[in-house]
Formats: structure tokens, sequence, C-alpha cells
């Protein structure tokens, strides 16, 4: 099966500054043919510390930032607290990407909102090479949403900082129309990303529900894709912001492969899979991130 055509760094109309910081993702670490491997360590804030039960190893981040060094990752993503503690040992060796927003998971997502929590300029102070956003589209509190995101767009313009959005589908509405994971609420999140300004976006792969297929808007009702052809859909839609698909929670080696591959196949710049390796012994875990690798060195830029 021959591989989407995804968008590159000479397609895009970038800065000199975010060409250069993502060019370091991209070429200079990692798989280094232009896809990028990113390893997200931001559960502790978004998940509580239940994440880091699996692998008792994973609750101190310098576990993370090790197999991020010695699995060769393209970038870590991580809030300001970790990135001011923890990565003094790993400067210049494992590329940051600065999370700028986020919550806990305590409160209900009826109405969603990640508040802001560091800036672009502390991301420049780390030495980062991207900051990241989590956007959730469709929640009632999107208005505040947008509006906040829109200020860190304009910086990272001022900064030639490249922007990461981690846009994710949330809130009674969104679950009215079928859910979080379906193929209309992913797909309308990769639009939104793309008009809104984002060099980066981060997915989750569209999954079929027979039954809430039904609530999903048309024509979305009337499309039954199976998961190459969804991962396509979105990929589509997110146009020239450049694609990375997220590994969701822990699997079997052999769905997890599988999910790397068609998310590659389809388009996708990289993957951005966290738990479905930390939660992993060390060892197991190195094995199966260079069986990743191998895999998307046959998907270069």
């Amino acid at each position: 099966m021959t591989q989407i055509k995804r968008p590159s760094l000479k397609d895009l109309n970038l800065s000199l500054g975010k060409r250069t910081r993502l060019h370091r993702i991209l070429y200079e670490h990692g798989v280094g043919n232009g896809t990028a491997l990113i390893l997200p360590i931001d559960h502790g804030l978004e998940h509580g510390p239940k994440d880091f039960f699996t692998n008792p190893e994973s609750a101190d981040p310098t576990f993370q930032l090790r197999l991020a060094k010695e699995g060769g990752f393209s970038a870590v993503a991580l809030h300001v607290g970790l990135a001011e503690k923890y990565m003094e040992e790993f400067a210049g060796e494992v590329p940051l990407i600065l999370k700028l927003n986020g919550k806990t998971s305590v409160p209900p997502e009826t109405r969603a909102f990640s508040p802001q929590t560091a800036s672009v300029e502390d991301a420049v102070r780390l030495g980062a090479d991207a900051v990241g956003y989590t956007l959730f589209v469709g929640s009632p509190a999107q208005d505040q949403d947008l509006l906040q995101f829109a200020k860190i767009r304009e910086e990272c313009q001022r900064y030639g900082m490249p922007l990461i959005v981690w846009s994710y589908p949330r809130g009674e509405a969104i679950e009215a129309k079928g859910g979080r994971d379906s193929i209309y609420a992913v797909d309308y999140a990769a639009r939104v990303a793309n008009d809104l300004g984002a060099d980066m976006v981060k997915l989750n792969i569209p999954e079929y529900n027979e039954e809430k297929s039904k609530l999903y808007p048309e024509p979305y009702n009337t499309l039954k894709l199976d998961t190459r052809a969804a991962l396509e859909k979105v990929v589509g839609s997110a146009g020239k912001t450049m694609t990375l698909i997220s590994g969701g929670e822990k699997t079997g080696d052999k769905e997890l492969m599988e999910k790397a591959r068609a998310s590659m196949e389809a388009g996708a710049c990289g993957l951005i899979f966290g738990r479905n390796l930390w939660q992993r012994p060390y060892k197991e875990a190195l094995k199966v991130i260079e069986e990743m690798k191998d895999m998307m060195r046959k998907f270069p830029s």
C-alpha cells in the first residue's frame, strides 16, 4: 500500500525560527528522515499519578528522559515544572516541547478548558524547539479557549516558535453528536487546527461505533470507514498542518505496531506515543521503540 503524500518543511510558509526548530525535531533527532517520534510526559497533571502505577519507575520523569535519549526520540513534551527540574541533564540531547496549558482530570469534562500555565517566553528561556497547546474543540468554554490560543499563536509568530496543538474534541455537545473519538469529531478537530494556525496537530485515531454513528451529523452518519481510511480523512482535513497521531492507552504490541504503521501510511508526519512505551520495563520499551523507528524509516519526507 502506498504512502499518502504529507506536507514537509519545504511545503510550509514558516519563519526562519520555526523552520530551524522544526528541522531539529524532524531531521537532527529521532528517526531523522522528516518524521517525528515524540514522547509525552504530561500525564502527571492531566491524569494524576495513576498512570505510573503500571510501571512505578516511570513516576520519576528521569525514566522517560533517559528513554527519550537512549531510544533516540525526536522530542519530549512536558510541563514547565518538569522542564525546569529535570531537563538540565539532557539539555541539547533531547529536544523539548513545552506544554503551555493544562488541567487536572478531577472536574467533569462537560465544560472542558485548559488554562495557560506557561508562556512562549518560558519556552525560549528553556531552549525549547516547540510549544504544545491543548485545544478542546466543541467545549462550551471554547470562546475562552480560542481567545487564549490566539494570544499564544501570536507570541509564537513573534518568537519563531513552532506551535503544536493537541486538538481534542470535548464537551456535552460533542458527546451528543457521537463522542470524542468519532470520525465527525476528530475530523472537525483536524480542520480547526489547520484554520487556526497550528504548525502541527496531535489527533487521536477515529473509532467507528455502530450505535453511536446514528448520532453523527450528516454526512458523517453515512460513513463507515476502516482505520486507514479514517486516518486519511483526518490527515486530509489537517491540510498543510503536519499531523501527529496519538498512541492513547497501552495496547498489545501487534495492535500498537498496526496503529503506528496505518498512521504513517495515511500521511501522518509522526507519532506521539507515551503510555504505550513508558508503561513498560525499560529494556522492553527500548526494544519496541527500535522496532517502531525501523518501520518509520520506510516513510521519509
